[in-house]
């Protein structure tokens, strides 16, 4: 009896479990994926760092403006002098001198070999660049919460089934009790069809905990409160139609890190132009409107006003540096080589994950096609055997062979739609295009 009263205890707690599940709010896919958009925080990060780089798309940031400055300065000094004449007199005096300055300057360089316009270039790529990783944060968020969201769904199936293993082991334990009322079995088979609706209520038990852990999870991807509770769908619909070569074209102009490798190579290319720039020379002009006034008691000039106008053009070049201008520019040219070959590198380690990918997407729909079948066969190889365990014809382990065939034919099947949604869902990662409708 306190096996029974245990058994029914945890199947109790279990069942309220479910039902609470069941009552909860459904959160579908595509609100899942809104909220994520939303509030994560890695696409937010993203976001900002997009912008930042948006920003600094500037012309004087680049270097073709000028600089201009306001300046001001006040110099004061306290000095005792004792002046010595030629005719032998002395004269003693304190002299309170100032000099205030204050104007406008302008600093222009208006040649500088062409590094400004390669600066801007370089500005320009990486807005670029920062566009595309925001839209790589982006699609790998979205594919995170799609993955996870059907995750959900595959473990929910599996609590379904393990839920309707309890059933059937309910099932069997009333059976034995029947046959042993009436001196049919001993109870040895009582015990075992116990034991048995044990061991299924405990799977059940730990689904349930795995299920609860990817719903934290779920809500961890959403930024919002992990303890929120919802229910989730019940289908996992696998698009059927996905062809290899269309994919491995849509990656070639699509895929961020071959879109990045590609910027790569640009930036590479444009600090070769930089670099280049210091053979020629540096020509700026300079300008300003200053206003002076000096004191000087104990000078010739008492005080000095003065204002006007300044100018001047300035030039510099390079003569000769120690050969660094041209290791520099033979370095450049390398890092152009590497980032050439850095490209061919990820574009074939793309086709290759798309491959694989590819490969485990079609081997999901193979699989799906079987388990399919295989449920089927299992479950009326089950009924059969639970009719003929009913009258008894076979033994009490025939019956839970045929249990155990049944749920490992609903776990086969429930992991390869699973399976090969994700290898669907990753595809479309891989190649920037999924979309939620």
């Amino acid at each position: 009896m306190n096996i029974k009263k245990i058994i029914c205890l945890v199947f109790c707690v279990t069942a309220c479990i479910v039902a609470k599940a069941q009552d909860t709010a459904l959160l579908t896919l595509k609100d899942a994926v809104q909220i994520a958009l939303k509030n994560n925080y890695n696409i937010q990060l993203s976001q900002n760092n997009s912008t930042i780089a948006a920003n600094n798309v500037t012309l004087g940031n680049a270097g073709f403006l000028p600089l201009v400055t306001g300046d001001a300065a006040i110099n004061a000094s306290n000095q005792k002098i004792k002046q010595t004449r030629s005719d032998g007199t002395v004269n003693n005096l304190t002299a309170n001198n100032s000099n205030n300055n204050y104007g406008v300057n302008l600093n222009w360089t208006i040649f500088d070999g062409f590094n400004m316009f390669a600066n801007y270039d370089m500005l320009k790529q990486q807005d670029k660049l920062g566009a595309i990783r925001l839209q790589d944060t982006i699609q790998s968020t979205v594919a995170n919460v799609i993955n996870t969201y059907y995750n959900l769904i595959s473990q929910n199936e599996q609590i379904k089934a393990l839920r309707g293993a309890i059933e059937i082991s309910r099932t069997q334990l009333r059976y034995s009790n029947d046959k042993f009322g009436v001196g049919r079995v001993s109870k040895l088979d009582v015990y075992n069809a116990q034991v048995n609706l044990n061991t299924d209520t405990s799977n059940l038990v730990i689904q349930l905990q795995q299920f609860r852990t990817t719903k934290l999870q779920l809500n961890q991807l959403l930024v919002r409160d992990l303890q929120t509770d919802f229910s989730v769908g019940d289908t996992i619909v696998v698009n059927n139609n996905l062809i290899l070569g269309d994919i491995i074209a849509k990656a070639q102009s699509q895929n961020a890190a071959i879109l990045a490798s590609q910027i790569n190579k640009r930036l590479a290319e444009i600090s070769l132009r930089q670099v280049k720039s210091t053979r020629y020379p540096v020509i700026g002009v300079t300008s300003g409107y200053t206003f002076t006034n000096s004191k000087t008691p104990a000078g010739f000039t008492l005080s000095q006003n003065a204002h006007g106008l300044a100018y001047g053009l300035t030039a510099s070049i390079n003569i000769f540096d120690g050969l660094n201008q041209w290791r520099r520019e033979r370095n450049a040219k390398l890092q152009i080589a590497n980032a050439d070959i850095s490209a061919k590198q990820t574009r074939l380690d793309v086709e290759a994950q798309i491959s694989n990918f590819y490969i485990a997407y079609l081997s999901g729909l193979d699989l799906i096609k079987i388990g399919q079948s295989s449920v089927e066969l299992a479950k009326k190889n089950l009924d059969i055997s639970l009719e003929k365990y009913k009258i008894g014809n076979i033994t009490q382990l025939e019956i839970r062979e045929a249990q155990r065939n049944y749920l490992d034919a609903q776990s086969k099947f429930f992991s390869a739609q699973y399976q090969s949604k994700m290898a669907e869902v990753t595809l479309q990662q891989i190649t920037n295009s999924i979309n939620i409708q």
